[in-house]
């Protein structure tokens, strides 16, 4: 796949080939750092990184990785820039997209970094809307790479509200990587059918599975992963059904007996943080051996340099390019 110039608004845009090509990328791109290579190939390039949502891991990421490819990153918050409020997402996009090479947007509306992408002409990067969080499982699945080296036929379940943007995208990254997830959850907090019909579809060329249970023994048996999410996402601390979803999501708590029941002692745990230890995992797994939270948060930083690599630059890894 031919990357330079493109977008990244979820992973279903990507096939498993493509996929894979920015993950060996990271990989490249992380051992170069580790070994004080730097070779400034974003030098003179310029990237807009926009946020409605606060930010630390994404923002960061974005920001030492455009730094150690010698390319400058601006910061805007919601009260400094016009977009959507005075001026139009459209209009906002073409004024960018004259200034930036590159734009990240991090906020609530998928819709609106769909629109930046159709009229800024540069690569956007979907830093995190409320339906998906591409960038994150890209740093997922480098994390799973690094620790049992191949993809294909892991088991990973992933435990909580299985409706929310990482549980999405959660599961389109597995179905391209031949993974199978199983997403524990109660019935009301299960992800839309028309989303699973669509994974299932990609699953059925790479061998992966997808299943939705609310029977946690059957689900964590064989687990090479359990991965879990806070039960109360951005912008819905004021929703009315929160005390009753947090009722509903007690027993899916990941917890030393959860990770027991993998029957692996090989297992680790993953969470895309910040987390709320104590709800949705225990203090005790999270600073266990078994944790790889800061693994995780890492590798935000190196495919998000290969992600800006190869959309803006075309960089690929070692002589892949075609």
């Amino acid at each position: 796949m031919t990357f330079k110039g493109t977008s990244l608004l979820t992973l279903s845009e990507w096939n498993s080939q493509a996929l894979q090509e920015i993950l060996k990328l990271a990989h490249q791109v992380k051992w170069e750092k580790k070994t004080g290579y730097f070779p400034k190939r974003l030098k003179n390039k310029n990237i807009a990184l926009i946020f409605e949502k606060h930010s630390t891991r994404t923002r960061c990421a974005f920001l030492v990785a455009a730094i150690d490819e010698g390319a400058h990153a601006e910061c805007m918050g919601p009260q400094e820039i016009h977009l959507g409020a005075k001026e139009s997402v459209a209009d906002t996009a073409r004024v960018l997209g004259r200034f930036f090479d590159g734009i990240q947007f991090r906020g609530f509306l998928h819709q609106t970094v769909e629109d930046l992408a159709k009229h800024s002409g540069v690569p956007i990067w979907n830093g995190l809307t409320d339906d998906h969080h591409p960038t994150q499982i890209l740093a997922d699945l480098m994390t799973l790479q690094e620790e049992f080296g191949s993809l294909a036929g892991l088991k990973l379940v992933y435990m909580g509200d299985a409706r929310n943007n990482v549980a999405h995208s959660l599961m389109m990254g597995a179905a391209l990587s031949g993974i199978h997830l199983v997403l524990a959850c109660p019935s009301s907090l299960a992800p839309l059918q028309t989303w699973m019909d669509t994974c299932a579809q990609v699953a059925k060329s790479t061998g992966a599975t997808l299943k939705v249970t609310q029977d946690l023994g059957a689900a964590l048996q064989g687990a090479h992963a359990v991965y879990t999410d806070v039960w109360v996402s951005m912008g819905e601390e004021g929703h009315p059904d929160i005390a009753q979803r947090v009722k509903l999501l007690k027993e899916f708590q990941v917890n030393a007996k959860s990770m027991g029941a993998t029957g692996r002692n090989e297992s680790i745990f993953l969470h895309c943080l910040p987390a709320n230890k104590g709800q949705e995992v225990t203090e005790e797994v999270f600073e266990s051996s078994q944790s790889r939270v800061f693994d995780q948060a890492e590798n935000r930083m190196h495919t998000i340099k290969a992600l800006m690599l190869a959309t803006m630059a075309g960089v690929c890894a070692g002589d892949d390019c075609s």
